[in-house]
């Protein structure tokens, strides 16, 4: 479990990094380095990356996806308290075990209709505009990441020791 956390994680990382990075050089080239070099007289042409907006597109949908595994391994997602003390508190372990065990279904309900959508546009060979790559590898981080949140569920309910604490208080 630590491992793979450990890879949501810097995967999570190296994305929102990646997107730091090129969405600043970008800036960089077109306010910065554009105009000194106009400034002086040379012309040098577009000095933005290429489709860096889109680039940082995908890097978004691959961060966030593994982000619901990362919220899901911390304990850190949102937890609406709706039904709390519905129940008699001796109840609690079951009941949170029931709970996971409904969310990794409902996790992994969301997995198959990600994998309808990927496949869809598998099929259609859908292309990004401006770099004309297919999107569906891209797009696979949208299954991959409710399966990791789901398969996460099941094992939180077959081993409630692993389960993370919920927050003392909700941000």
């Amino acid at each position: 479990m630590a491992v793979w956390h450990q890879a949501e994680c810097w995967l999570a990382v190296a994305c929102f990094s990646f997107i730091a990075i090129i969405l600043t050089l970008d800036v960089a080239g077109r306010e910065v380095v554009g105009p000194f070099f106009q400034l002086i007289g040379v012309d040098v042409g577009p000095t933005g990356i290429f489709a860096s907006q889109r680039l940082s597109i995908f890097a978004l949908v691959i961060g966030a996806f593994a982000g619901v595994g990362i919220a899901t391994a911390t304990g850190s997602h949102l937890v609406p308290r709706v039904a709390f003390g519905w129940v008699p508190a001796a109840w609690g372990p079951v009941m949170d075990r029931v709970a996971d065990l409904l969310t990794g279904t409902f996790m992994l309900t969301m997995t198959y209709f990600g994998f309808v959508f990927v496949a869809s546009t598998f099929a259609a060979q859908l292309r990004t505009p401006v770099l004309d790559w297919v999107v569906w590898p891209f797009q696979l981080a949208i299954p991959i990441g409710f399966l990791s949140a789901g398969l996460r569920y099941f094992v939180f309910s077959a081993w409630p020791a692993l389960r993370p604490a919920l927050p003392e208080f909700q941000e």
